[in-house]
């Protein structure tokens, strides 16, 4: 594709995830109030969309409960500062296999392995305007762990986020997933222009060099919206470099904890910085209703309960 650099740019931040950061910073919000104020603070400063998971609120670890998700919904929606909400779907697709020489039984601590419908209950219920579609199975950081979603998942996935009017964010951690999220829109299960977010520095998936990077930005159709982010250190080197490549980011504490060396980084402090290096580059951030517009995207309440 024609490379030019992005002009009008949107911040999502990534408030959370679920990793086990939660007890490597006191900055990363586990109950829904804190999620929902840390999304809330990082849209004041410039966060145009808002990234969530839910947590347990006691442990931190990370949890797929309807209720906890319909409250961080809740207090979003009801606060007044706008934003676009994006919702994880990803979790539901874990698989721990035991030793190298016994992988089955598989280990059930870790293991979290549920139907299209289930992964889906919390999407149909808050109807946020974007949920996230992990486009590919793939190794993922530890030994035995493998983020597991089927074509046949993915396919069954997408029809429901077409259906519910959710706009579909591929997360492609790996050009493999932007081949088979091409043939999900040519297969019309996706409509298009689609919305990709490529992932990039996550083991083991697309490192993070540049070389890598531009092959995944050069299989993305020209006409679809995409945004890029990468881990740790490398998060706000990767703001520039997608703004240069075309692109929109993503910063946030799913993704780094830190704002510089020995300094813990709140969510509101990344989007802040992320929004400087992209108004010095001659830029401009986008708001929540340039992002609806540009995207297709409803806001909506959620479903009365």
């Amino acid at each position: 594709m024609p490379l030019n650099m992005n002009r009008n740019v949107f911040i999502t931040c990534a408030v959370t995830g679920s990793g086990s950061t939660q007890d490597r910073s006191p900055h990363v919000p586990r109950s829904p109030k804190e999620i929902a104020d840390s999304a809330i603070a990082a849209a004041k400063a410039g966060a145009a969309i808002v990234h969530c998971h839910v947590r347990d609120s006691e442990t931190g670890a990370p949890s797929r409960d309807l209720a906890l998700y319909r409250e961080v919904t809740d207090r979003i929606r009801e606060s007044d500062t706008d934003v676009v909400l994006n919702l994880t779907a990803g979790m539901g697709g874990d698989i721990v296999f035991g030793d190298t020489e016994n992988p089955f039984p598989v280990n059930e601590a870790g293991t979290d392995m549920v139907g299209a419908t289930e992964r889906m209950a919390h999407i149909a219920e808050c109807l946020p305007e974007i949920c996230t579609l992990d486009c590919g199975t793939m190794n993922f950081a530890e030994a035995d762990y493998v983020m597991t979603n089927t074509p046949g998942m993915l396919r069954a996935m997408g029809q429901m986020m077409t259906d519910l009017g959710v706009k579909p964010e591929i997360e492609a951690f790996d050009t493999g997933h932007l081949w088979f999220a091409k043939e999900l829109v040519k297969e019309g299960v996706l409509a298009s222009p689609a919305l990709v977010q490529l992932c990039m520095g996550v083991p083991w998936g697309a490192p993070n060099d540049l070389n890598t990077f531009m092959a995944m930005v050069n299989n993305v159709p020209d006409d679809w919206d995409w945004s890029a982010f990468s881990l740790g250190r490398d998060q706000m080197a990767y703001v520039a470099a997608s703004v240069l490549a075309g692109g929109n980011v993503r910063v946030g504490l799913e993704d780094n904890l830190w704002l510089g060396k020995g300094q813990l980084a709140e969510n509101w402090q990344l989007v802040e910085r992320a929004g400087t290096i992209i108004e010095n580059m001659g830029a401009k951030l986008m708001g929540p209703d340039e992002v609806r517009a540009q995207l297709g995207l409803t806001k909506r309440a959620p479903v009365a309960k």
